[in-house]
């Protein structure tokens, strides 16, 4: 039996996603604050995450969706949320994102179930690599919050290429990512899923040097109005409202930006 999957057919290894998202971790100045913010939003639990008191871990439906790091003021550290793509060596994928012209930020470093580590690609995008075990099976992970993560960019095409090499998409190996060029758009499909967006946008056309290119996170939610007016009276904002992707971008009371889409059906 395949090591990389349960008695079930789930997915609890990087090695059998590789280049897929498998994790969403957000910092945060006031680590409590945030904790109601997003169970009062998206209806998360939360526990402590068993990396101290600065770390805890949210739950949708008893399924691990998302983790939350508290961070000093004083470090100036942006708060954002970051997601975690799945690799099979984490040291290897950092080595090859600084010989294309990425910038290490952290790690790799060795915690209890894998190793870590942060970078940011050419434009400045920060994203992070995991290698080892999934909190929760790959299945149940994307079942359960996030509906996928898109990078707003420069030049997509570029990007694309940048995370490939580094990833490891289109590569044809067991689990390997598909890569799809959808008119200014590259989608990333993984076991038939759409699991990341690349998007040049605005940022191509016209760059702003107060929007730099980040990853987005999106979450699927059963009521997409009914979240922003949540964020909205618990202290967050409403940054943009998408129509015609049918999403909105918030933002939580310290700045940091996501955004929900509405659920799609269960088959």
């Amino acid at each position: 039996m395949n090591s990389d999957r349960t008695l079930h057919g789930a997915v609890r290894s990087s090695h059998a996603v590789a280049g897929a998202p498998c994790w969403v971790s957000l910092s945060a100045r006031d680590l409590a604050a945030a904790q109601r913010f997003y169970a009062a939003v998206l209806g998360w639990e939360w526990s402590r995450a068993g990396h101290g008191d600065q770390f805890r871990l949210a739950c949708a439906d008893g399924v691990p969706v998302a983790g939350a790091a508290e961070v000093a003021g004083a470090w100036q550290t942006a708060v954002a949320w970051t997601p975690y793509f799945a690799v099979a060596d984490a040291d290897e994928a950092v080595s090859r994102g600084k010989e294309r012209g990425g910038t290490p930020a952290v790690g790799p470093i060795a915690v209890p179930s894998g190793r870590a580590a942060l970078l940011a690609d050419r434009d400045g995008a920060v994203f992070g690599v995991w290698e080892g075990a999934l909190v929760a099976g790959w299945e149940h992970w994307r079942e359960s919050a996030p509906a996928f993560v898109r990078l707003h960019t420069r030049d997509a095409f570029d990007a694309a290429i940048f995370y490939g090499e580094v990833l490891r998409w289109a590569s044809g190996g067991p689990g390997s990512c598909e890569v799809v060029y959808d008119g200014d758009e590259v989608v990333l499909s993984n076991q038939g899923d759409v699991v990341a967006r690349i998007f040049s946008g605005a940022l191509g056309e016209a760059p702003d040097p107060t929007l730099r290119p980040h990853w987005q996170v999106v979450f699927a939610v059963p009521d997409v109005a009914g979240r922003a007016e949540a964020a909205v009276a618990h202290g967050g904002g409403v940054v943009r409202h998408d129509p015609e992707r049918g999403e909105i971008i918030l933002s939580d009371p310290d700045g940091a930006r996501f955004t929900v889409t509405a659920r799609p059906a269960r088959k």
